[in-house]
C-alpha cells in the first residue's frame, strides 16, 4: 500500500470518512489539482506547488485543510497564528463538511497563482 492510502486508511471513524471525503472535494475543485505525497504529507498541487494539504489536529483531533497564501487570505475561518505562509481551516468531522467555506477560500488563494 502506498504511503497516501494509508494516511487516509490508518485514521479511526469519523476523521477517515471526513479526510476521504475532503481530498474529493479539494479535488473537485479544480482539474488542475494533481494530489501528492509530499514530507509525509497528503498534499494538492496547482502549477507543481502546493496548494493545500491535509493533517490531523493534535490537541482536538480533528482534521484540517492547511492552505498555502493563506497567511494573506482575510477570512473568519481561517486560524492563522504564528505561521508564515500557511493558514488552517478546522474541520469538525462530527459536523456537514463547509464545502462552500472551503471553495470560497480556495477562491481567495488561487488569486495568487494567477499573477
Amino acid at each position: 500500500m502506498r504511503e497516501i492510502d494509508n494516511f487516509y486508511l490508518s485514521k479511526d471513524e469519523p476523521n477517515k470518512s471526513c479526510l476521504i471525503a475532503l481530498r474529493t472535494i479539494i479535488m473537485n475543485y479544480s482539474v488542475e489539482f494533481t494530489p501528492g505525497w509530499k514530507y509525509k504529507l497528503p498534499c494538492f498541487l496547482h502549477q507543481k506547488k502546493i496548494f493545500c494539504y491535509l493533517w490531523i489536529d493534535k490537541e482536538t483531533g480533528h482534521p484540517y485543510i492547511s492552505v498555502n497564501k493563506g497567511v494573506h487570505i482575510n477570512h473568519p475561518a481561517l486560524y492563522v497564528g504564528d505561521r508564515k505562509n500557511f493558514a488552517l481551516l478546522f474541520i469538525d468531522p462530527n459536523e456537514d463538511i463547509p464545502v462552500d467555506t472551503i471553495y470560497e477560500i480556495f477562491d481567495l488563494a488561487m488569486e495568487f497563482y494567477k499573477t
